[in-house]
């Protein structure tokens, strides 16, 4: 009987879990508007790479015209080549976040079968892509995802290089971790070192042990490689912008982390800020640990006999590969909810591997389902105090309405999926699908009831509908309504600027792109423009002496315009 359902947790068809990784990666992927903040800033500088007439703009990037030098450029160069090669639409935009998440499922796979475990591998690939936090990295563009896919890849070929000492192995490991690097800079070396510097010491029976395994991970034939691949971009960067070295390496990675970065554009949280995101991020597989604690482990015998056991070497392995960057980004002091999304391929794979050991059986099985209904109940008896004012209509419905219903659904198939595993510990798993099968398309209406206020698309709609020969400004903020210069198709002037995002490419080189209140005066006396002008800096702007020679002509969203 034991190892009947230990067969069943086994029993996940490749061709289904492909299935599953497209729909939760691709479905509806352009169904919302291109992001104010990051998504707006890295599709812009994207966009203004594939048209710059300059070389020098695919080394040294450039956002809204000014110079931007805070990440390396390998997400800009994939993401322009994307749309060069498939339009300007929002879906390509998200094209190397959402290849990158499918990338790791096939991490997971492969390495799943190099260790002995492809049923660990196939369950965990499962976990990994319907996690709620890693659905939604898939769905944005940025630097994380990408970042993600190419140091799981290196750490799993560094595991197999010092298990296996296959030569082969460590040059992989090597390119990969190049492509790290370039993905979102030396964080990825940060975090390569803390995972198999960890893992080395662990393994070690002594220190000249440690030292002996160590001199072997440093061949200078994989450094060779490592160098070859890494090198070029950051050697054309110095040479290309003279502050750039002091700026990358110094400003935006060793100030960053002693919180000391100009301009303090980043969250400070506790120590303990990402333990209750690690459950988010993990919802609604995280719903399944409370099994670990009340579960038996399975008779190891039993176990090995379909290929679920892991060695504690492994074990310990994927423990140090998600713990040492939580214990970093945990001690940094710059801190951001999309961080976690680098640790959950290797976290899903060791929650994959200790379920395996400690299977539901029909007696627990509906106990992750009814915790997920009491959350979804939670909601809707505390629902009167969301502040949903912002959502407009979802699907035709008012947006109160949808909400309630969609908490309903919820709700609904929590307790299906605890009913369907409380019959059969072989459905366990298809069971707790259902709760991101149906989340996925209700999150996605909700996104798209919020056009108005994360992204600028239907503002632009309407000034080019409406007035198209009018420049169009900012004033004061640019990250709020960074997607403006991406569908206005070109850099957009900003009055009075208060932008972190631009301080230092405005700092660098005199430009035309931030002006004074006397520029922009000059200007208005010359042309008719439309001047952007968020809520919250309607006190200020009212302020200013020149307030009176404009007028308000609509307000979308957030967003105010005044007209000359």
């Amino acid at each position: 009987m034991q190892q009947q359902k230990l067969s069943s947790f086994a029993a996940i068809p490749l061709p289904l879990i492909w299935l599953l990784a497209c729909y939760f990666v691709a479905y509806r992927l352009g169904a919302y508007a291109v992001l104010d903040n990051n998504e707006g800033l890295y599709a812009e500088i994207s966009r203004e790479m594939l048209h710059s007439a300059k070389w020098e703009n695919w080394i040294i990037p450039h956002l809204n015209g000014l110079a931007y030098m805070e990440k390396p450029p390998l997400l800009y160069w994939l993401t322009a080549s994307a749309l060069a090669l498939f339009g300007e639409h929002e879906w390509v935009v998200r094209l190397s976040p959402a290849l990158s998440c499918l990338g790791c499922v096939g991490l997971l796979l492969w390495f799943g079968r190099r260790v002995g475990l492809p049923a660990v591998g196939q369950f965990a690939a499962v976990v990994f892509v319907s996690s709620l936090g890693v659905t939604a990295m898939a769905r944005t563009l940025m630097f994380d995802m990408l970042l993600t896919f190419f140091l799981t890849g290196a750490v799993m070929h560094a595991y197999l290089y010092i298990e296996q000492q296959q030569r082969a192995a460590l040059y992989r490991a090597m390119a990969l971790l190049a492509g790290a690097l370039l993905a979102k800079g030396f964080v990825a070396l940060i975090l390569f070192s803390a995972i198999m510097g960890s893992y080395l010491l662990s393994c070690a029976k002594s220190p000249a042990d440690f030292l002996a395994r160590l001199r072997r991970c440093l061949d200078w034939r994989g450094l060779l490689v490592f160098f070859a691949l890494a090198a070029p971009w950051h050697l054309a960067a110095m040479l290309t912008e003279p502050i750039f070295t002091w700026f990358y390496f110094i400003n935006e990675h060793v100030l960053r982390f002693l919180g000391k970065r100009e301009p303090h554009d980043y969250y400070a949280g506790a120590w303990w800020y990402y333990l209750p995101r690690m459950i988010a991020f993990l919802f609604p597989w995280s719903l399944l640990l409370p099994v670990l604690l009340l579960r038996r482990p399975v008779d190891p015998a039993v176990a090995a006999a379909v290929g679920t056991t892991a060695p504690r070497s492994l074990q310990r392995f994927l423990l140090l590969a998600w713990l040492m960057p939580l214990v970093f980004f945990s001690i940094s002091s710059a801190k951001a909810n999309y961080y976690l999304v680098v640790v959950m391929p290797l976290a899903a794979m060791q929650l994959a591997t200790l379920l395996a050991a400690r299977w539901p059986s029909r007696r627990l099985a509906w106990l992750p389902g009814c915790l997920g209904a009491a959350l979804f109940a939670a909601i809707l008896w505390h629902f009167e105090r969301l502040d949903i004012s912002q959502i407009g209509p979802l699907a035709g419905w008012p947006a109160a309405d949808f909400l309630r219903a969609a908490l309903g659904v919820l709700l609904l198939a929590s307790l299906a999926a605890s009913a369907l595993a409380s019959r059969s510990a072989r459905l366990t798993w298809y069971a707790y699908l259902l709760i991101p099968l149906l989340s996925l398309p209700l999150l996605l209406q909700v996104l798209a009831g919020l056009d108005t206020q994360t992204s600028t698309r239907a503002l632009v709609d309407q000034l080019q509908r409406q007035a198209p020969a009018r420049e169009v400004l900012l004033y004061r903020v640019f990250e709020q309504q960074s997607s403006l210069p991406f569908y206005l198709k070109r850099a957009v002037r900003i009055v009075d600027s208060r932008s972190n995002d631009l301080f230092w490419g405005n700092k660098l080189h005199k430009n035309k792109i931030v002006i004074d209140d006397a520029a922009f005066v000059a200007l208005a006396q010359t042309q008719t423009v439309d001047l952007l002008v968020l809520e919250e800096d309607l006190p200020d702007f009212q302020q200013k002496n020149y307030f009176t020679r404009f007028k308000s002509t609509r307000q979308v969203g957030k967003t105010w315009v005044f007209s000359n």
